[in-house]
């Protein structure tokens, strides 16, 4: 790297938008950091960051597959409100995968999360059971909160975005065409988010 003159990427701290702060009901952490489940659909995992733009602050709300580490929801806002944020993330997520097994669906326990707007949402689906992380317990999220630093690192801290929607162009393209399709993920062994899934669906069919 110094041959090259080549420089690595930081990450930088972070602003909070967890508002845990609140009288709604909180989840027994079912999870317990087990990130390796054995099948899609098993584990989903949400969290919330911000993204500076130089007409304000937008919010991205991610759900994310842990079997392939596909994020299969997502959602930008410009305010933190619950149907702003994980309402529309939540619905895109279960437009693409159906949850005809025990799926647990984990966050971090801000307001957004323990809502009764979002409670009512989970409680639809009686295979959904909620999860959260301890208080205070960035690790009990990691996958979730390491994504976020991936798309920092490799997308945001090299913008200077002028408008929301420059910003929410780059981060759609940065999510379904490089994240998910083409981006080869070392946990994954050296494969797409998307290519896991397809083998997964494959090796069931064959099955």
């Amino acid at each position: 790297m110094k041959a090259n003159n080549w420089v690595s990427k930081h990450k930088r701290k972070f602003k909070a938008t967890t508002d845990s702060n609140h009288k709604y009901p909180v989840f027994r952490n079912l999870l317990n950091r087990n990130f390796t489940p054995d099948r899609l659909n098993k584990v989903w995992v949400s969290d919330i960051t911000y993204i500076h733009t130089n007409q304000g602050w937008l919010y991205l709300t991610t759900i994310i597959d842990l079997f392939d580490r596909q994020v299969i929801g997502w959602s930008l806002s410009t305010s933190l409100h619950t149907k702003q944020t994980i309402i529309p993330a939540w619905k895109m997520a279960v437009s693409k995968r159906k949850i005809n097994r025990g799926l647990i669906f984990h966050s971090d326990r801000g307001i957004q999360y323990a809502s009764k707007v979002f409670r009512t949402f989970i409680k639809s689906n009686l295979l959904v059971t909620q999860s959260m992380s301890r208080k205070g317990n960035c690790w009990d999220n990691s996958v979730a909160e390491s994504f976020f630093k991936t798309l920092k690192v490799e997308l945001v801290y090299d913008e200077d975005f002028k408008t929301i929607e420059q910003a929410k162009t780059a981060i759609f393209e940065y999510i379904e065409i490089w994240y998910n399709r083409k981006r080869l993920h070392s946990f994954l062994g050296y494969k797409t988010p998307y290519e896991v899934e397809l083998e997964f669906y494959q090796f069931k069919n064959v099955a």
